[in-house]
C-alpha cells in the first residue's frame, strides 16, 4: 500500500462519512444501509450499474435464500441405510447448506437495502414453502 494514501476509515469509527472509494480498484463501499442500484456484491463489477443485472442480483440472492431454507430441511436418508453412506451423504448437504448461506451473508454485507429484502424475503418463502405445516405433509407439527 502507497504510504502517502490515507486509510480507508473502519465501519465502527464515528465518521461522518457512508462512502469510501478504494484509491486501487475505484470502487464504491459503504458503511451504512444504502438504497441504490449502483453496488458490488458476491463477483467483481457485478451487478454493475443497469437497472436488469440488479434486478437479476435481486433475484440471485433471493433464490439463494431460498435454497439455503430448501437444503436445512432435506432429509434424503432412510432408516436402515449405510449409516457411514449416510453421514458422508449428510455432510455434502450441510456444505452445500452452508456455503450458500455464506454467500447470502456475503451477499447482505454489501449494504443494499435491496439485497437485504431479498434475503430476508426469500428465506420467508423458503421457511413457508420448506418448513411450515401448511405445504408439509406432517400437519402435527
Amino acid at each position: 500500500m502507497n504510504p502517502n494514501t490515507p486509510p480507508l476509515p473502519m465501519a465502527w469509527t464515528n465518521s461522518n462519512e457512508t462512502t469510501h472509494i478504494h484509491p486501487r480498484t475505484h470502487h464504491l463501499f459503504h458503511l451504512s444501509f444504502y438504497w441504490g442500484r449502483n453496488t458490488l456484491f458476491l463477483f467483481p463489477n457485478w451487478p454493475g450499474n443497469s437497472r436488469g443485472m440488479y434486478g437479476l442480483g435481486l433475484i440471485f440472492v433471493f433464490v439463494l435464500a431460498i435454497l439455503v431454507e430448501f437444503f436445512s430441511n432435506l432429509k434424503l436418508v432412510k432408516p436402515g441405510s449405510n449409516r457411514a453412506a449416510a453421514v458422508f451423504f449428510q455432510a455434502g448437504v450441510q456444505a452445500v447448506r452452508a456455503g450458500f448461506a455464506y454467500m447470502v451473508m456475503l451477499a447482505v454485507m454489501s449494504y443494499n437495502g435491496g439485497v437485504f429484502l431479498a434475503a430476508i424475503l426469500g428465506h420467508a418463502v423458503g421457511y413457508v414453502v420448506f418448513r411450515s405445516p401448511i405445504f408439509n405433509k406432517d400437519m402435527d407439527r
